[in-house]
């Protein structure tokens, strides 16, 4: 008998149930089969083994070391002191921190079985949510991270969390599973400002009014960005929106669809695409067409080869225009207006403490790498953040680079949060390159299935060489966006950084280069496999023309562009022909597999 696929599975999972209820409730086993884990991650859990230890379980005989990842859902990366002291107590039921992710949410690695539901349904109660954290479903929305009181930052917020209700999957399954039936809400679907008619649209339902029978045909990403601060990433989002500002207040938003940056080495079929402007809507209509555009994935998006199933390649395949006008037929009321230009001009976060405009600041915290953990003999960010949280009752927030929002902090306040972070040894952001106040890797070894190299671990140690570079040459105030990721994949959104490192081999790398600060220009590959140990000296003979060659006050992605632009684009005729190639091939090897 031939193996379920994901669509199958999905198909006959009722309502995404499947056995998950029984399988976690059965103590004598330490993890789930293949077709409950990928089931499982529609409740917002990965499976995953310790990688450092299977060598030598193998050799022993044992079976690997399972465990889970849990992941917390927060729209805008929101979270309340309350929330945030409950994920601490949780993390102590994992392997003891809590990593910060770029989609603005938090982690829980290493959570053994017997502790899954206890776990989620923590997370639940405290008012936030794993549902939809993770599978074939809209993802956590991003937001702009800087808790500005204004009224463009406070609808861009309302958007993240309007878009959020709507696209929660509504079977009973996730509550009868982790909450024994028990219906919570969470905290941004409670708000009074919620439409009943939307929350009822939440509500239980085994056929999905949105997603149907069988979800989405893979992940989808969506993200708000204010200009000129594209700290969401707008560009390598599925939908992206840009709001417009008339009087200072929000008239409507420039939506950008089609980005995206998985990608498997050296198959041409499949490729990073930054996101194009679709149309400008007026407010009131956004969150109807944004589902005009989900439902368009749904229907036409790939669902015979997942690589190349996320909507990029719909919007490829498609062309935007007819992508356009599927789109508008969906939107018999509203007519979609030409998109708004639109500008950015930094990814960055801007660390350190501002004014929110209410009287009240904020202060912008550097985490290195989003790991929140008490290092032996370094920063303590766990108990600091912890103990702002508890003596304070400060909120905070999780920026797209991994950072952490200390917010709503009152004037006399100020001086008591500095006191903390420096008595648990937080560093002090003026003191770091501007490089590596920006830089990111993503989780990668020892948990993640899919990571071919280090990357979360690596990445450290790289800036460690890459800040003596910097000072040496006189650049450590000058933005250099470097990223990492352990697979291509993307997670870490290597694909438009300045540098990009790409695992392909344990301590190999692709190494991609001519990304944008802004976020807004795909880097080109410029060696298939560099070693890490030789990363430091290939961004250094960068560096080092970018110094001699610049012109005053200019950024080293401007001097790329003007000096090394990036080669043409891949010929868009040579990708269909590799994709038709690629479908021809699966279509004869599942003729030949039923034969």
């Amino acid at each position: 008998m031939s193996k379920a696929s994901v669509e199958e599975i999905k198909l006959q999972s009722d309502g995404l149930r499947g056995v998950i209820g029984e399988v976690v409730g059965d103590a004598g086993l330490t993890h789930v089969e293949e077709d409950q884990a990928i089931l499982m991650k529609f409740h917002g859990t990965y499976q995953q083994d310790d990688r450092d230890k299977r060598a030598a379980l193998t050799k022993e005989k044992k079976e690997k070391a399972w465990s889970f990842m849990v992941r917390s859902k927060m729209p805008g990366g929101r979270i309340s002191a309350e929330q945030w002291l409950i994920h601490d107590q949780l993390c102590r039921l994992s392997e003891g921190s809590l990593r910060l992710t770029n989609r603005q949410g938090i982690q829980l690695h290493g959570v053994l079985k017997g502790n899954l539901k206890e776990v989620i349904a923590g997370i639940c109660r405290s008012g936030l949510t794993t549902m939809g954290a993770c599978g074939d479903v809209v993802r956590n929305t991003m937001g702009p991270a800087a808790p500005v009181k204004s009224a463009v930052h406070g609808d861009a917020q309302a958007l993240t969390e309007e878009i959020s209700q709507r696209f929660l999957w509504r079977s009973q399954a996730y509550a009868d599973i982790w909450l024994d039936g028990e219906k919570l809400s969470p905290e941004w679907l409670a708000a009074p400002e919620v439409d009943p008619a939307v929350r009822e649209k939440t509500a239980s339902g085994e056929e999905d009014p949105i997603y149907g029978k069988a979800y989405l045909p893979r992940k989808f990403k969506m993200a708000v960005a204010i200009e000129p601060v594209n700290d969401t990433d707008v560009y390598s989002q599925d939908v992206g929106f840009v709001p417009h500002v008339v009087d200072g207040v929000v008239a409507g938003y420039t939506i950008l669809v089609g980005g995206g940056f998985g990608m498997s080495h050296g198959q041409l079929s499949t490729r990073p695409f930054l996101a194009q402007p679709l149309a400008y809507v007026p407010r009131a209509h956004v969150v109807d067409a944004t589902e005009a555009i989900v439902t368009v994935q749904r229907d036409h998006g790939n669902r015979t080869e997942r690589k190349n199933a996320r909507m990029k390649y719909t919007v490829q395949t498609m062309g935007l225009e007819a992508f356009r006008a599927a789109v508008q037929d969906r939107l018999p009321t509203v007519r979609l207006e030409e998109p708004k230009p639109v500008f950015f001009d930094s990814v960055e976060d801007s660390l350190g403490w501002y004014e929110q405009g209410d009287g009240r600041w904020y202060c912008a915290v550097h985490v290195s790498m989003g790991r929140v953990t008490d290092r032996d003999g370094g920063p303590q960010y766990l108990s600091a953040f912890n103990e702002i949280a508890a003596e304070l009752g400060l909120p905070f927030v999780i920026t797209p680079n991994t950072n952490v929002v200390v917010a709503e902090v009152l004037p006399e306040q100020r001086a008591m949060v500095d006191a903390i972070l420096a008595k648990h040894g937080v560093p002090h952001a003026d003191g770091m390159t501007r490089t590596r106040r920006v830089a990111h890797a993503c989780v990668a070894l020892p948990t993640c299935g899919l990571s071919l190299s280090e990357s979360e671990r690596a990445l450290p140690g790289v800036l460690d060489e890459v800040d003596g570079v910097l000072r040496e040459l006189g650049l450590e105030d000058d933005p250099v966006l470097i990223r990492m990721t352990g697979c291509p994949n993307g997670c870490g959104r290597p694909y438009n950084a300045d540098f990009g490192f790409v695992g392909r081999a344990p301590n190999k790398y692709a190494m991609f280069v001519g990304g944008s600060i802004a976020g807004d220009r795909l880097a080109g590959l410029e060696q298939k496999t560099v070693l890490l140990a030789d990363i430091p000296g290939a961004i250094r003979g960068f560096l080092e023309a970018y110094k001699g060659e610049r012109t005053s006050g200019e950024t080293f992605s401007a001097w790329f562009g003007r000096t090394r632009p990036v080669g043409p684009a891949p010929d868009p005729e040579q990708f269909h022909v590799e994709l038709a190639a690629r479908a021809e091939k699966l279509a004869g090897e599942k003729v030949a597999a039923e034969g």
